[in-house]
């Protein structure tokens, strides 16, 4: 292939800037478009079709988690590499199987970075090994819960899918309007019932289970 065609997206626009100066540098690179969030990511790829999306995942209007399948779907072939500041691995696990193919911290050297785009351009997935450990880690741990067959209400099991999708109490109470003291509520419910000690579980178990997957609204039982 020519040169990689890249768009970096971050709200900051200090990072985002430094970025874009070293890899406007780079002889193999070509920087297409820069986006502040989600939205703008969305929008601008459609009009200048990046071979990679830069992705930053915490951002304001719409984070890097609900934007990666909107990208690949409007752009099946475009490669996405994520690079945050936070190794939070149920969100690393949630943004691989939405389609991720790197997932690297913002404190990697200019050559992992580097490095990490043309492997991703190239279809090889690029992941740091700190990260790699800690969701290999996450993702064992569950052989050492025992679950319970206790069924799960319409409401928990929607707020397990919205967990498992990175969102807080208060952003899930939004989507499904009720209260944040009611979904706090309805997540101690879940971590009681499933035998799971925190919230990270609880994704990844929705995640293995296939919850995350779009089956549609669950019921409104409470």
């Amino acid at each position: 292939m020519g040169k990689i065609r890249i768009m970096v997206v971050d709200d900051e626009s200090v990072v985002r800037e430094g970025i874009v100066a070293i890899l406007s540098l780079q002889p193999g690179i070509e920087v297409v478009g820069e986006a502040s969030d989600g939205i703008q990511a969305v929008e601008l790829a459609s009009k200048v079709s990046p071979d990679v999306v830069l992705l930053d995942m915490s951002m304001p209007n719409q984070d890097g988690l609900t934007t990666i399948p909107i990208l690949i779907e409007n752009l099946p072939n475009v490669r996405i590499l994520v690079l945050t500041s936070f190794a939070n691995s149920d969100k690393v696990y949630q943004s691989i199987k939405s389609g991720a193919l790197g997932f690297l911290l913002k404190d990697a050297r200019r050559e992992q970075l580097i490095q990490a785009i043309h492997d991703v351009a190239h279809g090889q997935a690029s992941i740091s090994p700190s990260i790699a450990v800690k969701v290999i880690q996450e993702v064992n741990h569950p052989s050492e819960v025992m679950y319970t067959s206790s069924p799960l209400t319409g409401r928990e099991l929607e707020t397990l899918r919205l967990i498992a999708r990175g969102m807080t109490n208060q952003e899930i109470a939004d989507a499904i309007t009720v209260t944040e003291r009611t979904v706090a509520k309805y997540v101690s419910n879940i971590l009681e019932k499933l035998h799971l000690a925190n919230r990270t579980q609880a994704a990844l178990y929705a995640i293995r289970e296939g919850l995350t997957e779009n089956k549609g609204r669950s019921k409104k039982t409470q």
